[in-house]
């Protein structure tokens, strides 16, 4: 009988314990490929600040085919253009309605953000914000959740962020080399106190079953 209560009380405390996150070893993306191109996938907006003119100014969407429709200057294609290639672009025709414009653009990309967070969904973020940032937007960490084992998911494949808590709050996504359709998670602790409480009461429960057996 000793034995059965010992294996049930095992069998209870390995049912607690969450499925293991396989992380695959793979080395994070460099931040300088995330400033190349502006990355964005059909369904991301792009973030256009004409100074001194808010007609011109506004969130532009990316549509199926990498073409974003802009005042004037009609469809552009940003497949694999850069930041400053797109600015030069606008630049170029604003140039012929009036003179020096001021061109300011932000991608923003879509970043799923799961796990133990109050709102988990799809945002759309700036490149500069944090982790932490986008965290806040999907109504911040839940009492369950481990924020030291942050995760990045990217095609179905777990990317360690080898920082730690601190560092991860002061780096941007842009740093990070986060890009659009990443998934930022946050896994539940190993053992929660609601689980504990469990687990104490399962323990207490063999224990009478093997004292009343006995």
């Amino acid at each position: 009988m000793k034995r059965l209560a010992f294996a049930l009380l095992a069998a209870a405390a390995l049912a607690l314990l969450p499925p293991p996150v396989q992380a695959q070893n793979l080395t994070p993306p460099s931040p300088s490929d995330s400033l190349r191109v502006l990355a964005v996938r059909p369904g991301d907006v792009v973030k256009i600040t004409v100074w001194g003119h808010e007609d011109l100014s506004g969130e532009f969407p990316v549509d199926e085919n990498y073409d974003l429709f802009y005042p004037i200057v009609g469809a552009i294609n940003v497949r694999q253009l850069t930041v400053v290639q797109l600015r030069e672009r606008l630049n170029h025709e604003l140039e012929q309605l009036f003179q020096r414009p001021f061109v300011v653009i932000v991608p923003l990309f879509r970043v799923a953000v799961l796990g133990e967070v109050y709102r988990p969904s799809l945002y759309s973020v700036d490149a500069t914000m944090t982790v932490f940032d986008v965290i806040a937007e999907a109504g911040g960490p839940t009492r369950e959740a481990n924020q030291r084992k942050i995760q990045l998911v990217r095609g179905g494949e777990t990317i360690p962020v080898a920082l730690n808590a601190t560092a991860l709050g002061r780096a941007t996504l842009r740093e990070l080399g986060i890009r659009s359709g990443d998934q930022i998670v946050l896994p539940r602790k190993r053992f929660t106190i609601q689980e504990f409480g469990l687990g104490v009461q399962v323990a207490t429960l063999v224990l009478t079953l093997y004292s009343v057996t006995r």
